[in-house]
């Protein structure tokens, strides 16, 4: 069973992104030492379910250290993959194999967030979301990548490839392709049913029971099992308030080709509703209907042959 580890990604981000659960400092960071070697024992772990990265890369922007990880794989433009809130890059090992086989892949984790990026500098609005992550692909070296993202990864992705943030030259012409798989805030807002629901689970002192049940929940009513990457996301949730802005809905038309992966049972948004403005905006759209938002580990040979189909399309 592969959805608790997802459910768990989802709760961290409707906890820590739609109810501002962040902390005082002007930068995300450990509360404590111990909260940091207990999240780097879980970081490390889960990273030791995957096999040894060919690079590792610490780049440098305006706003941070950002970790990123490069696995070769076949030929062309690489894929750049974003995980969901509170998630870094472990979160793709069931997916980092048929991913592979279809282009090169770097994993990044996401700046401001648990993980091995170090935030330096205050983000406080989606420019500064934008302007971190265009200097970061700057350090990939292809002349274009095709960047996939998950939940609020796929946000950050839409966020990055907007025109008005193109017109301002934070992405210019790196992007061959944008995919977004369950993209959180980017084509629908988020039920309010989620919304309560994830209050009793929001804060991060009260008991762990409670952000399982709301895991649960998320992944519709998969049980949740504690296992590597569960217990890196519970420990960066406990030890990391996070301090970026609240990410409002996107609704964007991309100026690159696109491709929106969708969970018909998804309680992020109604797949419905996010299907039909994203069909509106030019993009491509496929539906899982039976899958909830832990597609990407519930679906990860379908979601990679869909990928490559797209990018050979």
């Amino acid at each position: 069973m592969r959805r608790f580890a997802v459910g768990l990604v989802v709760l961290a981000l409707v906890a820590v992104v739609l109810l501002t659960t962040t902390g005082s400092a002007p930068v995300g960071h450990f509360t404590s030492a111990a909260g940091k070697d207990r999240f780097d024992a879980a970081y490390g772990a889960a990273m030791a379910r995957m096999p040894p990265p060919d690079a590792t890369l610490d780049v440098r922007t305006g706003f941070g250290v950002v970790r990123m990880y490069r696995y070769d794989g076949a030929p062309g433009d690489p894929l750049v993959l974003l995980p969901g809130r509170a998630a870094p890059s472990p979160l793709w090992a069931d997916n980092l194999a048929t991913l592979r086989a279809v282009r090169t892949v770097y994993l990044i984790d996401l700046l401001g967030e648990p993980g091995a990026s170090v935030q330096s500098r205050p983000i406080t609005d989606d420019a500064d979301q934008a302007a971190w992550l265009a200097e970061a692909l700057a350090a990939v070296g292809a002349p274009r990548v095709h960047l996939v993202g998950y939940s609020i990864g796929g946000w950050t992705a839409a966020n990055l490839a907007t025109p008005y943030r193109r017109a301002a030259g934070r992405s210019g012409e790196r992007l061959a392709s944008v995919v977004l798989l369950d993209p959180a805030m980017t084509y629908a807002s988020l039920p309010l049913g989620t919304v309560l629901r994830s209050v009793p689970a929001s804060v991060r002192r009260l008991p762990r029971s409670w952000r399982d049940a709301f895991a649960s929940y998320t992944a519709n009513g998969a049980p949740v099992e504690h296992e590597p990457v569960a217990e890196m996301i519970e420990a960066g949730m406990q030890t990391y308030p996070l301090a970026l802005p609240q990410p409002g809905l996107l609704e964007p038309r991309l100026p690159v080709p696109t491709l929106v992966i969708l969970a018909g049972r998804s309680v992020m948004h109604d797949s419905a509703v996010a299907a039909a403005t994203a069909n509106r905006l030019g993009a491509r759209v496929l539906t899982y209907p039976d899958a909830s938002h832990a597609l990407t580990g519930d679906y990860p040979d379908r979601v990679a042959a869909d990928v490559a189909a797209f990018l050979t399309s």
